[in-house]
């Protein structure tokens, strides 16, 4: 009936909320991936791994496992490190022993506080040895250059 629709409607809607930040997946290809669109998605709907922004960048990884093995099983946290200076800026890769995992770790933990900051955590293609370095100019994450305010 009409409620079942409803449903159907809302459930579809946080899907579409699962991924990315309330934009389109397609707009948040990463330049990097190389393959067609449809494959990064595949790979996107398949991945135990977790792109995490927003992120102090005095936080610590003990801080980050105790928060994320709070909805499943981590099998590895790759913290994001300045390219230029190596130090933290902001962003991590964490990798879960099952889908099932990291998608509970988006529905529960996105938007969520670590360390006092709202973080931000979307599905992510996995991690590759490289990825783990800011794309910014300046070395640390593209965002940040448009950042304002820094803790």
């Amino acid at each position: 009936g009409h409620r079942a629709a409803s449903n159907r409607i809302s459930n579809r809607r946080v899907m579409a909320r699962l991924f990315l930040d309330r934009e389109p997946l397609t707009q948040y290809k990463d330049r990097r991936f190389n393959g067609t669109l449809d494959e990064y998605l595949d790979r996107l709907r398949a991945s135990t791994t977790l792109y995490v922004g927003n992120v102090s960048f005095y936080t610590t990884e003990n801080q980050m496992h105790a928060l994320f093995r709070s909805v499943g099983v981590v099998r590895a946290i790759v913290v994001g490190l300045d390219s230029a200076r190596r130090t933290p800026c902001g962003f991590a890769f964490v990798e879960y022993e099952t889908r099932a995992d990291a998608e509970r770790c988006v529905r529960y933990l996105n938007g969520t506080k670590l360390d006092d900051r709202e973080i931000r955590i979307d599905f992510d293609w996995g991690y590759e040895p490289g990825r783990e370095f800011g794309r910014g100019k300046s070395g640390g994450q593209v965002r940040d250059e448009y950042r304002t305010y820094y803790d």
